[in-house]
């Protein structure tokens, strides 16, 4: 949970060949090379960029999460990755001689937002949209696969969700980590760590140097490593401030891998843009969390496949988290504090999105406020409102099709019969 070790790349290193590197342990290029023109794709750009495809989706029920309108006989009309026309059949003009994805006896949603995740391998990332999630926000990499993957997703849209990177996790031992960017070479001389706001510094800007959208910092220590205690804190706020404040500087926000109270309250209070797993997260925090606008990213999924694991210390502990985390969503949404959806996938075993849907149902949410949280509302937290969680004129062609009525039974959500990415279907 929250990083699995990933073996670094084997040739050598240097400053221009930090993003090769990320490339080649993603797999982009065996990616890109597979990834062939296939039926619906637009032709490749002058510079060889596909930018995606052309594509008629009709018949189905087509839900908007944002006003909860539902169309019966619907029509959803991409043209070269990007939505035209949605609507009623009959009020929707349909392009002749378009290649049709029949939906008939099906409904239709816009493509999932899985807002806390990580990809390290262009399986995984083929993994995730194959699922349903067709925008994603990394939850951070060992050696900046997540960049790679974002270009990935750029150069072959079928075969990586859109995707917000956070490269490298601001943590107090890098691990092996270390070895991701020469730049980080001499924090290995720190006896105590990344802890210094020097040290601090330096990771945020290199992250901002290699790329990353976003910066993924923690206030606590793991939940899924039975040796760790998830309550202990490892920075204080004036250490998280100086995090936010070197991204503040890139433009950039953080997210914020947090378990305890006192870590959840030092975390919003220093600055950050979301809180992340927030198991034991109180009032007094989501009060200020609502007041800031601050995301909260509870990661269900992670924490209830803790109380399925096979070490007792971890099941333990995933059945004593699970339910005091629902508690603190319900309340959290109660109060008007905004929520993502996010599975926390990691360790080549991408869970579908529908899960974290599913979960956020059970936590007391209505159907379609639980349908938002992967939808709009994971869109709003990563600046893609715009682009992703509606099909409406304007928006990414990004469809999912589902047997059965999700606002009836989320559960559908979990088995996309078929995935759209930008108007390629996958």
């Amino acid at each position: 949970m929250c990083v699995e070790n990933t073996p670094p790349p084997s040739s050598r290193l240097t400053r221009r060949g930090v993003l090769a590197g990320a490339a080649a342990l993603a797999g982009t290029t065996a990616a890109l090379a597979a990834a062939a023109p296939r039926a619906g794709a637009s032709p490749a750009s002058p510079g060889g960029r596909r930018t995606g495809g052309d594509l008629v989706v009709e018949g189905g029920t087509l839900l908007d999460p944002a006003t909860g309108e539902v169309t019966e006989d619907a029509v959803v009309v991409i043209v070269d990755g990007v939505v035209r026309a949605a609507g009623r059949r009959g009020r929707t003009k349909v392009p002749e001689g378009a290649e049709v994805l029949d939906a008939h006896g099906r409904w239709i949603l816009p493509g999932l937002v899985d807002a806390h995740i990580h990809l390290n391998t262009a399986a995984e990332a083929r993994d995730a949209v194959l699922l349903g999630a067709t925008s994603a926000r990394s939850g951070s990499t060992n050696f900046f696969q997540d960049i790679a993957v974002r270009e990935l997703a750029r150069q072959a849209p079928g075969q990586a969700p859109r995707l917000r990177a956070a490269g490298v996790f601001v943590t107090p031992d890098l691990g092996d980590t270390i070895l991701a960017d020469p730049e980080l070479t001499p924090l290995a001389r720190l006896r105590d760590g990344v802890r210094s706001p020097e040290a601090l510094r330096r990771v945020v800007e290199v992250n901002l140097a290699r790329g990353a959208d976003v910066i993924k910092t923690r206030v606590n220590e793991r939940a899924g490593l039975p040796e760790q205690d998830p309550l202990a804190q490892v920075y204080d706020r004036e250490q998280l401030s100086a995090v936010v404040a070197a991204a503040r500087r890139g433009g950039k926000g953080v997210l914020c891998h947090s378990y305890s109270e006192k870590g959840c309250h030092d975390a919003v209070m220093a600055g950050i843009r979301s809180l992340e797993h927030g198991a034991f997260v109180g009032e007094r925090t989501l009060h200020e969390m609502r007041r800031r606008g601050t995301y909260f990213t509870p990661t269900l999924t992670s924490i209830a496949g803790l109380a399925e694991s096979s070490d007792p210390v971890l099941a333990e502990r995933g059945r004593q988290y699970l339910p005091v985390l629902k508690r603190a969503v319900l309340a959290a949404h109660e109060l008007g504090v905004p929520l993502a959806a996010g599975t926390d996938s990691s360790g080549g075993k991408i869970k579908p999105i529908g899960r974290e849907v599913e979960l956020m149902r059970a936590a007391g949410l209505s159907a379609l406020d639980a349908i938002r949280t992967a939808t709009t509302g994971a869109a709003e937290l990563l600046g893609v409102e715009r682009t992703a969680g509606r099909l409406a004129r304007g928006f990414a062609g990004d469809v999912l099709l589902v047997d059965g009525d999700p606002l009836a039974d989320v559960t559908v959500l979990k088995k996309p019969v078929r995935v759209v990415r930008s108007g390629i279907a996958v």
